[in-house]
C-alpha cells in the first residue's frame, strides 16, 4: 500500500507546488474551496477549519494509501491595527488563522494514534511569526502561536512516532506576490534588499523543505520551525549599507 498525504489550501501558491512535489511520492488528498482534479491529487471542496472536513480528508487520505504526513497551509490573510479594531474582531482574525492549524493537527494526531502509525505534520507559517510588518498583527500572532503549538505536539507526541515541524517562508513569488508587484512599482528591488539571497523564494523552494522535513530523511527533526525565507530573518537593516 502507497502513501498518502493531506495538505491544505493546496490549490495556489506555495500549497499547489506543495502538492505536486507530494503527489511524486503517493496521492494528496487537497482541502480547499477551489481545488480541481489532477492526477494524484484528490480534491476535497470544503473548510480547512471545520472538524468535518478534515475528517473527510483523512478517511480519504487512507483509503488511498497509509496517511503519513500532514500540511496545514491554508492561511487567511487580513490586516487590522489594534488601535483601529475592536478587541473582539482582532480575537476572531487570530482564531480564523491560528483554528485552520489546530484542527489539521488534532485530526492527524488522532488518526496516526488510532491506526497506531508514525506520521509527520508540518505547519506553514511565515517570518512574520517572529518578525512582524506593520499592521500585521492578527496574522503575526496567530503565525506565532502556530509555531507554539508545533513545539507542544512534538513534546507531546514525540514518543508515539509523531514529529511535528514548520517552515516559515520570508516572501514568496505568488499569484498574490506578482499581483502586490504589478500595483506597487519598485516593489521589487524592495524585496531583494530584505532578503540576503538578493531575490524572493520561488514556491518550489519552499515545497523542497516541506518534503524532507514529511520524509523519512528528517526522521529525528521535530519541534522545529525551519526558515525558508532566503535569510529574511537573520538580516539587520544597516543604514549605512551600499550596494
Amino acid at each position: 500500500m502507497g502513501r498518502s498525504y493531506v495538505v491544505t489550501g493546496g490549490a495556489q501558491g506555495i500549497g499547489r507546488a506543495i502538492v505536486d512535489r507530494l503527489r511524486e511520492h503517493g496521492t494528496v488528498v487537497v482541502i480547499d474551496p477551489e481545488m480541481s482534479p489532477q492526477k494524484g491529487v484528490i480534491p476535497l471542496i470544503g473548510d480547512a477549519s471545520e472538524e468535518k472536513a478534515t475528517a473527510e480528508a483523512a478517511i480519504l487520505a487512507q483509503q488511498a494509501g497509509t496517511l503519513c504526513g500532514w500540511v496545514n497551509n491554508a492561511a487567511i490573510f487580513r490586516d487590522a491595527s489594534i488601535d483601529t479594531t475592536p478587541p473582539a474582531e482582532i480575537g476572531r482574525l487570530i482564531s480564523a488563522n491560528l483554528d485552520l492549524a489546530v484542527v489539521g493537527c488534532s485530526t492527524a494526531v488522532r488518526h496516526f494514534l488510532r491506526h497506531g502509525t508514525a506520521g509527520a505534520i508540518v505547519n506553514v507559517t511565515s517570518h512574520q511569526a517572529r518578525r512582524p510588518v506593520p499592521g500585521s498583527l492578527p496574522y503575526s500572532t496567530a503565525k506565532a502561536a502556530i509555531e507554539g503549538l508545533t513545539r507542544a505536539l512534538a513534546v507531546e507526541y514525540g514518543r508515539q512516532g509523531i514529529r511535528v515541524n514548520a517552515v516559515a517562508p520570508g516572501s514568496v513569488a505568488t499569484e498574490r506576490y506578482e499581483s502586490y508587484k504589478s500595483s506597487h512599482e519598485g516593489i521589487e528591488g524592495e524585496m531583494a534588499r530584505l532578503h540576503p539571497l538578493g531575490r524572493v523564494a520561488r514556491p518550489d523552494e519552499v515545497a523542497d523543505a516541506v518534503e524532507y522535513l514529511l520524509s523519512d530523511r528528517a526522521s529525528f527533526i521535530s519541534g522545529v520551525t525551519l526558515p525558508v525565507d532566503g535569510g529574511r530573518s537573520v538580516l539587520g537593516i544597516d543604514p549605512e549599507m551600499r550596494e
